[in-house]
């Protein structure tokens, strides 16, 4: 059996990850028998960072090579059906997501002096008041000192607010009434950014770029959709 080690829920996310979520999403589309570890601390990741997986003795970690092994395991069934021209574009859309609006998403959380409160909850909570001040406050730092080499740290709340709202255009534009990423049918580019939108919508409380997302309700709709297909959800659901 497949264990996969994932956050465990926060901020009324069950799956705080869009990274922990997309693998959990393509084990179950696959039909692959599999468990959850929940893990609070990503440096005991062999990469220190969530997720990874342990599949027969073998311990991979890092959502795309985590893919790339379930695609070898299921003898293609996540990128051999792919068209010409659809690895492009959905390599393109992941991206998109993964480098440029997940950032933003984490500076949503992190960098926000009146939301960084709930981070603290979320993610150190377990620790002693002192400590966790402490913990928090570093871990912090590291995260602003991210965002500014990335680049997106330069520039002003306003600005950053900018950038989310065309990376969310550009992608309900993508889907032009389509009801999945790359036409009429699931591919495993749909859980990539599924993953990374369910993150914004029903992140709980809002962050303001979850105000944001909200403005696109082609997106709301498309999300849904995709984790109902798929029986995995991000959020907390009954």
């Amino acid at each position: 059996m497949i264990k996969l080690y994932t956050f465990p829920e926060a901020f009324g996310l069950r799956n705080v990850s869009p990274f922990c979520l997309r693998v959990e999403m393509a084990l179950a589309h696959l039909g692959m028998e599999f468990e959850i570890a929940l893990e609070s601390d990503p440096g005991k990741s062999p990469k220190g960072k969530l997720p990874f997986i342990v599949d027969e003795g073998q311990t991979i970690a890092d959502s795309e090579l985590i893919f790339q092994h379930l695609d070898r395991k299921s003898g293609g069934a996540l990128y051999g059906n792919l068209q010409p021209g659809e690895y492009g574009q959905g390599m393109a859309y992941t991206r998109l997501v993964d480098d440029h609006l997940y950032w933003l998403m984490v500076a949503s959380r992190w960098l926000d002096d009146a939301w960084f409160v709930n981070v603290k909850k979320g993610f150190f909570s377990a620790f002693p008041f002192g400590l966790r001040t402490v913990i928090g406050g570093l871990a912090r730092r590291q995260m602003r000192q991210t965002y500014v080499l990335h680049g997106l740290g330069k520039h002003s709340l306003e600005e950053q607010q900018g950038f989310a709202r065309r990376d969310l255009a550009a992608l309900e534009d993508a889907l032009d009434g389509k009801t999945h990423l790359l036409g009429e049918r699931l591919t495993v580019f749909d859980f990539s950014v599924v993953s990374l939108l369910s993150g914004l919508i029903d992140n709980q409380p809002a962050t303001w770029i979850s105000t944001i997302a909200q403005e696109y309700p082609g997106l709301r709709s498309y999300t849904e959709r995709i984790q109902a297909e798929v029986g995995t959800y991000a959020r907390l659901v009954p």
